[in-house]
């Protein structure tokens, strides 16, 4: 049993150390960078914490369950990108991330009889006002 415990202790210990050094580091004046880099930094610390499940005995609902905040936290970065990045490539790319990883966490959770969640907005919609984002990245999910 401590062989199973042993990583997730490990993972758990990693994203306290993680969270602990973002949390001491001094704030700078806020840039679409450094608010990208918050909102990165956010977005892994709950991925990794969300990761770290107690085990079920059953592979294929660990498995989802590791996943879906594996996707989630993939889905929260590209749309961190969208609000703040430049790069009309990549702004694509992460549009295609976050409709790819929305189906296969939909799929998972099928296959595990684990229900779909509520509908809901968009994850591209800004969350602050006067974002260039908003008009082009509100719609075509």
């Amino acid at each position: 049993m401590s062989l199973r415990q042993t990583p997730s202790k490990r993972l758990g210990g990693w994203s306290l150390a993680l969270a602990a050094a973002l949390a001491a580091t001094p704030l700078a004046a806020s840039t679409p960078h450094s608010e990208f880099m918050s909102a990165n930094d956010a977005a892994m610390i709950k991925m990794m914490a969300d990761m770290d499940i107690k085990p079920s005995g059953d592979v294929d609902r660990d498995f989802v369950n590791m996943m879906i905040p594996h996707h989630q936290g993939g889905i929260d970065m590209a749309v961190a990108q969208l609000r703040y990045g430049k790069n009309e490539q990549l702004r694509r790319l992460a549009q295609e991330i976050i409709v790819a990883q929305q189906q296969e966490i939909a799929a998972m959770r099928l296959a595990v009889g684990q229900p779909l969640p509520p509908c809901s907005p968009s994850p591209t919609t800004p969350a602050r006002h006067g974002s260039k984002s908003a008009a082009h990245h509100g719609h075509g999910h």
